[in-house]
């Protein structure tokens, strides 16, 4: 069984890979560089709606801990993971292939959207070492120091997956379909 401090190299790596690969692949629109394809309209509901799974999934995996269900936990947050995983997927395949959406509202809304819009961006970047750091903590069984960093990731990764369902339930009515 592998210990946490070999995971370490390969956190560190994702943890700046990641967001670099997504900032760069969604400055790119292949349709701008002359590739025939579609934009892909539909995928924003789809991924909103995986993020609203997720959150639902962090929740029942945390009460699933709280009743010492814990292969239940366990499957739920791989399962969460993997949502997560799926959701970064289509969004960057969305902004590859659709021109960007620009936000219609005016007044206190558009600042509240821009505060949840910029905090939900920042948090998502910030919460990958923290999701990986948790889990290798449990996949290594060193589950004192996993309870102690899922106190923080937790609520970090429940507010990015909330966020993502208002930002998207914000600016759904300005989408060019």
């Amino acid at each position: 069984m592998k210990t946490e401090q070999q995971y370490n190299k390969w956190i560190i790596a994702l943890s700046i890979v990641i967001p670099l690969v997504v900032a760069l692949l969604f400055g790119i629109n292949l349709r701008e560089l002359g590739f025939d394809v579609q934009p892909l309209t539909f995928l924003p509901p789809i991924y909103a709606t995986i993020n609203g799974f997720t959150a639902v999934l962090l929740i029942v995996a945390f009460i699933a801990i709280k009743r010492k269900n814990i292969v239940l936990h366990e499957n739920l947050m791989t399962t969460a993971i993997g949502c997560s995983a799926l959701f970064l997927i289509m969004y960057v395949a969305y902004h590859m292939t659709s021109d960007s959406t620009k936000f219609g509202g005016e007044g206190l809304i558009k600042y509240i959207y821009y505060f949840v819009l910029i905090t939900h961006v920042l948090l998502s970047i910030l919460i990958i070492p923290f999701v990986l750091i948790t889990y290798v903590r449990a996949i290594t069984n060193n589950i004192e120091r996993h309870k102690k960093i899922a106190k923080i990731t937790f609520p970090m990764w429940l507010y990015v997956a909330i966020t993502g369902v208002i930002v998207y339930i914000m600016i759904s009515p300005y989408y060019i379909i």
